[in-house]
């Protein structure tokens, strides 16, 4: 209950903050609409209200935005690449002229502040500054605005109704608004880098996997089936001259088929677990606690999900329980997976000794997770517990 409480406080300040940044271009234009009514709204007197909103709109955008940037790297601890073009430079030539890449001035003042009319004028990232804070007001703005429109309904209409309406809404305010912040600030040049990325590490990811199949199945199944042929052509030789050796080489080439049949269904399983592809997620990852050594709980109220969806948070959780298995001495595990608002949330908690260092596992599991949008959050502080956390937007 305290958990939640603080929660809910920290979301309610959140949200104020979001609102306020969110709703600066509506205030100028809400200004000039009562410009226009103390002139009179008569059918011209609008004109230059408008005008000034407009340039209040230009003007701060870029400010906005800036703002924006740093309350994701400040709540989320993502970097937002802000993707300006830099001002070029400005040349004075033999004949008294300042040369600016675009034109010829008197003054370097001159050259300088035509410059920088043009490259703003020019740039992408400002044309998206632009179009993100006017689209802010109507897809942060409103998703904002719950909590404190919860405090309305308790001072206004009713109080427990207020309160429970603020109480449940201020914790998810971020995790709506962050993905939308996210998506439409990003400069295109770093997402199309992401992707590019992230297709590299999948054929990466899918090449290593084909390897260690053909070294499973050449070192085990493929090995075991050599010899068990091996075998019975020696039994069948022996059939007529020896039959209690062929016997028992048939014994064994009972176990060796026994044996390989075993190793195929691991490989399988490994491949795409069946319990996986015929019962789903939350199933395939409670037979994964009862295999594991550590105490391990599950609470998961999901229903289906893409396969490749699930197949993806399988076998991350697969490797986040076995990453406690073998480095975090720790007696119990706890596993969770739900949906909250649009995203869904996987956790891994044990209470381990912490201090997870993140290395190529990690590093290789948080790439893979990016390629459906999602990210991984690990909280580990010395002594412990340690909780890793993977959110991705919900289908």
């Amino acid at each position: 209950m305290r958990k939640w409480v603080v929660a809910a406080g920290l979301g309610f300040a959140e949200s104020c903050v979001l609102l306020a940044v969110s709703m600066l271009v509506p205030a100028v234009w809400a200004v000039a609409v009562g410009i226009w009514q103390w002139w009179g709204g008569n059918a011209w007197s609008w004109i230059a209200p408008f005008v000034w909103a407009a340039i209040g709109t230009l003007l701060l955008a870029r400010p906005v935005c800036r703002m924006f940037r740093a309350l994701v790297r400040r709540w989320s601890q993502v970097e937002i690449p802000d993707g300006y073009r830099p001002l070029g430079p400005v040349t004075e030539l033999s004949t008294g002229y300042w040369w600016n890449g675009y034109s010829y001035e008197r003054s370097a003042r001159d050259a300088r502040r035509d410059l920088w009319w043009r490259t703003r004028l020019k740039d992408p990232a400002g044309w998206r500054d632009l179009r993100f804070v006017l689209i802010a007001p109507f897809t942060v703005g409103p998703v904002a605005a719950v909590p404190l429109a919860g405090v309305g309904v308790a001072v206004l209409v009713d109080i427990p109704i207020g309160v429970i309406i603020t109480v449940v809404a201020s914790p998810f305010v971020w995790r709506v608004a962050e993905p939308v912040i996210l998506r439409l600030l990003r400069p295109l040049s770093v997402r199309v880098k992401e992707l590019e990325t992230q297709r590299a590490d999948t054929t990466v990811a899918q090449a290593a996997e084909i390897r260690r199949i053909e070294r499973d199945l050449h070192d085990g199944a493929q090995a075991r089936l050599v010899a068990l042929g091996m075998s019975l052509a020696t039994a069948e030789r022996l059939l007529q001259t020896n039959p209690d050796q062929a016997v028992e080489l048939l014994r064994e080439a009972r176990a060796g088929a026994a044996a390989s049949l075993t190793e195929l269904r691991d490989l399988v399983r490994g491949i795409s677990p069946p319990l996986l592809t015929e019962r789903g997620l939350v199933d395939a990852v409670r037979a994964l606690a009862l295999d594991s050594p550590l105490e391990t709980t599950v609470d998961a109220s999901l229903d289906r999900l893409d396969p490749p969806v699930e197949s993806a948070l399988y076998f991350a959780v697969a490797e986040l329980l076995a990453n406690v298995g073998k480095h975090a001495n720790a007696t119990h595990a706890r596993i969770s997976l739900t949906r909250q608002a649009a995203a869904i949330v996987v956790e891994v908690a044990d209470d381990g000794r912490g201090g997870v260092v993140e290395a190529g596992g990690l590093s290789g599991l948080r790439r893979r997770i990016a390629v459906f949008d999602g990210r991984l959050d690990i909280t580990s502080p010395a002594g412990g517990p340690t909780v890793a956390r993977i959110v991705l937007p919900a289908p």
